[in-house]
């Protein structure tokens, strides 16, 4: 093996620690959001949440995961063995391929990339595939109709996500989300959020709904599809899809704090910090919004994103090619 593979320097290298990076992220990210999410549920419904299990029931999700680790796997009759395992593996798999190229400060980048941008939305993508494959796979006619609303769902939402997205690339003039960060400042001001507040709203509803969170959460409509897409899934083929949801909202929130807020940078000593408080006050905002407004009908999700969402997103786009093409 040759020194200069195991220098930090060399990129395998970069990636590989990069990677390994992720999972310890993506694992301790996840304890911390059932937690937060818990906690956040039980002020809003006037209950304290996790109390018993450690200070602040700050244990209970450590307990939670052990006995999701100790569940029997089992499968249903008839199920497809390839497609029904397939699933939870592809949800989880891509999403820690988005976190590398994740702008968390100027001087770390496990994989920086001049489409890092195109990278993210490519892997994102690919989530939606999982919960064909489960709904598919499981031989479940809840789970099939879960599967098919998370597909209507993924193509209406990406439309008008991709446009405030390109409103901003189009703004920077780059597909970098180092260089995107390091055109804004550290001034609320000279944020791109504040600057095109209508992309960064369409991106945050849209964002939400690519990651079926309430109000948005058709395909796992427990009122109405038992579980949706995953009801035939326990131990940790569940657990799989549960912490995927959890990365997913990372990922989002990390490009919007990336596109919109400034990324990294703040009034004062910019770095890491400022990236990891505007990423948890997204996700306080996702959670705060599952815990108080009710779930919406299929054909409201759909109209609000066709009717809506799609329509503003391509005035604001030609908006800021007119304004771009003007300012030179």
């Amino acid at each position: 093996m040759s020194p200069d593979l195991l220098s930090f320097d060399h990129p395998l290298t970069r990636l590989v620690v990069g990677l390994l990076c992720v999972f310890a992220f993506v694992g301790l990210n996840g304890l911390v959001l059932v937690w937060v999410e818990r906690k956040v549920a039980g002020h809003v419904q006037l209950r304290p949440g996790p109390l018993h299990v450690g200070p602040y029931g700050l244990l209970q999700p450590i307990v939670d995961a052990v006995k999701l680790v100790g569940k029997q796997l089992a499968m249903p009759a008839g199920a497809d063995k390839y497609l029904y395992w397939a699933a939870p593996l592809l949800a989880f798999a891509p999403v820690t391929v988005c976190f590398l190229p994740l702008p968390f400060d100027p001087d770390l980048a496990p994989m920086r990339l001049n489409i890092g941008l195109v990278l993210i939305l490519a892997f994102s993508g690919l989530g939606v595939l999982s919960l064909i494959l489960a709904g598919w796979g499981s031989n479940n006619k809840w789970g099939l109709l879960g599967a098919a609303r998370a597909v209507a769902q993924s193509v209406a939402y990406e439309v008008p996500l991709l446009l405030a997205v390109m409103s901003v690339a189009i703004t920077a003039g780059s597909l970098d989300l180092y260089e995107i960060t390091g055109k804004q400042g550290g001034w609320p001001w000279q944020w791109y959020g504040v600057q095109n507040p209508l992309a960064f709203f369409i991106f945050l509803v849209c964002a939400v709904a690519e990651t079926n969170r309430a109000p948005f959460d058709l395909p796992e409509a427990e009122s109405e599809l038992t579980a949706g897409f995953h009801t035939e899934y326990s131990g940790m083929g569940f657990g799989l899809f549960f912490l995927a949801e959890y990365a997913n909202m990372i990922v989002v929130s990390g490009v919007a704090a990336a596109l919109f807020l400034g990324g990294w940078q703040g009034p004062f000593m910019s770095g890491i910090l400022w990236f990891l408080v505007k990423v948890y006050a997204i996700l306080l905002l996702m959670i705060w919004m599952r815990w108080t407004y009710p779930r919406v009908r299929f054909d409201q999700l759909l109209n609000l994103s066709w009717k809506w969402l799609t329509p503003l997103a391509i005035i604001d786009l030609a908006l800021v090619v007119i304004i771009k093409g003007i300012g030179g």
